[in-house]
């Protein structure tokens, strides 16, 4: 009888795992109970919607008066569904057990009303409720399915991420408007933007990482001078012929590419201009780094 052969998974292997699902359970729980303080201490007592499918469930509760725990549960199925055939099944899962904790807690817990201004609902109610859908989203699952969608969208259509989820609204705010009030859309508008700033600020953080690309003819200057002012780390490529202001160039050349936080941008820039102020350079913005040398390393 042959012995089956077993994979062993090294022991600091498992316990990356084991801390990931440990940390990705407490942004869940996290996401959950932020997003259930905002519907149901802001939102919910004041008929205020969001965007999204938590802004259909809300708007759907005004007008059928059906409890929003079922709303929103019956509204988000279909996108767990899209994100096992989209994404992955671990994720669905994930995306299914976060919705129906909200759900749970949107029905059992009672929060009074915490103000009565208007401009204060919808700009705190926002903010929970868009902590709540970020720490989800760091946890690998969603509380609004409304980008499972969007992303299944733009793989079959024109369209992107961005431009589905602005049409989604724009025809959500315009129903609300026409079947309960322009007053509340417009203050339901306030508190998408509210929301969607502070799931920005929870997935992103407080740096904003910028990818700068640099092609000069003093490439090598540069490089040695971004690892020693900036301390920060350069990837070279090397290119072998290109187009610019002097003609085709056909010898080859060091491009150089640095991630930096938004604050160093202008202290690079200087730092290159100081050496060639004719070198052609890129900047993009960056969701999330890991490792390298991002974080600034003690100078020698």
């Amino acid at each position: 009888m042959e012995k089956e052969n077993v994979i062993s998974i090294p022991l600091h292997a498992r316990r990356t795992v084991v801390r990931r699902q440990v940390r990705d359970a407490f942004f869940i729980a996290a996401g959950v109970c932020s997003a259930g303080i905002g519907l149901k201490g802001f939102l919910l007592p004041n008929n205020f919607l969001d965007g999204g499918a938590t802004g259909v469930s809300l708007l759907t509760e005004i007008i059928t008066k059906i409890d929003l725990s079922v709303l929103l549960i019956l509204i988000n199925l279909p996108f767990i569904f899209i994100g096992a055939r989209q994404i992955s099944l671990q994720f669905a899962i994930k995306s299914a057990l976060a919705i129906m904790c909200l759900a749970i807690l949107v029905h059992e817990i009672q929060i009074p009303p915490v103000t009565s201004d208007k401009l204060l609902i919808a700009v705190f109610g926002g903010f929970f409720l868009g902590a709540g859908i970020g720490c989800a989203i760091r946890g690998g699952a969603v509380i609004d399915g409304t980008e499972v969608l969007a992303i299944a969208v733009s793989r079959r259509t024109s369209l992107t991420v961005g431009d589905f989820i602005a049409l989604f609204n724009i025809i959500l705010f315009t129903v609300a408007a026409l079947l309960v009030s322009i007053e509340t859309a417009m203050y339901s508008m306030l508190t998408y933007l509210s929301a969607s700033k502070t799931v920005d600020f929870i997935i992103n953080g407080i740096e904003e990482y910028i990818g700068v690309t640099i092609i000069s003819d003093h490439s090598d200057k540069i490089r040695q001078t971004i690892i020693d002012e900036l301390g920060r780390g350069v990837t070279v490529y090397k290119s072998e012929s290109g187009y610019g202001k002097k003609g085709a160039k056909v010898h080859p050349q060091d491009v150089l590419f640095c991630v930096v936080t938004r604050l160093e941008t202008t202290k690079l820039m200087l730092e290159i201009e100081k050496i060639d102020r004719e070198a052609f350079v890129v900047q993009h913005p960056i969701k999330d780094t890991r490792g390298g040398m991002i974080k600034k390393r003690p100078l020698h």
